[in-house]
């Protein structure tokens, strides 16, 4: 399916369309497409790369390893998830096999491009305030080229209607740090970076 049947003008419809998505090969992998999840009015959204394992599994994004870490962080920085829109820039879990593992495979640009269709629609329904990009995957999807994460973590961007988009790193990359310590900076980094996107929507209103 390259286009919905019908208008999308709910949350609901938005997800069954989804399900029906052939847009790209990603659509016969994994177990189920993996939408967005929140309230319609979210002030804030946040988009990461793809789903995980146990997204795929599950069906909503960041409730894996990666999720865990985002909603402590959240939680530190004083932001109420339940109170934002957290999305992927692609809905499948694009995966290898590795004997009985599903190991993560970074999706490419063509299939970052063509799930971009349904960020659209999660952007004209949802109207957040501000847009937070999760990684490099998200940033390119958002932004439509790629920037670097790291240099890019101090800066603001928009979308073409004026929205504040952000980009810090994705929580994923906290598991991959081997270092206690080091793992406890950058996770004090990531929560800082979350404490001014909070600020941020404050100044929005």
């Amino acid at each position: 399916m390259n286009a919905p049947a019908r208008p999308i003008k709910s949350l609901r419809q938005l997800r069954e369309a989804e399900a029906q998505c052939t847009r790209c090969p990603l659509y016969a992998v994994g177990t189920q497409v993996v939408p967005g999840d929140g309230p319609a009015q979210a002030r804030i959204l946040f988009i990461g790369e793809q789903p995980g394992d146990q997204e795929d599994r599950q069906g909503k994004p960041f409730v894996g390893p990666a999720g865990r870490i985002f909603d402590r962080a959240l939680a530190d920085a004083g932001i109420d998830r339940g109170e934002t829109f957290v999305t992927n820039a692609v809905k499948h879990f694009k995966h290898e096999m590795r004997g009985k593992r599903r190991l993560h495979k970074r999706p490419n640009a063509y299939e970052i491009d063509r799930c971009h269709f349904w960020f659209d629609f999660e952007l004209a329904l949802v109207k957040p305030k501000i847009v937070v990009a999760l990684g490099a995957t998200a940033a390119r999807s958002v932004l439509g080229r790629p920037v670097p994460v790291g240099k890019s973590r101090r800066l603001s961007f928009a979308l073409d209607d004026g929205t504040p988009v952000f980009v810090t790193q994705h929580p994923s990359a906290l598991l991959r740090i081997r270092e206690e310590a080091d793992r406890r900076m950058q996770y004090r980094r990531f929560t800082g970076d979350l404490r001014r996107f909070a600020a941020q929507l404050k100044k929005a209103g």
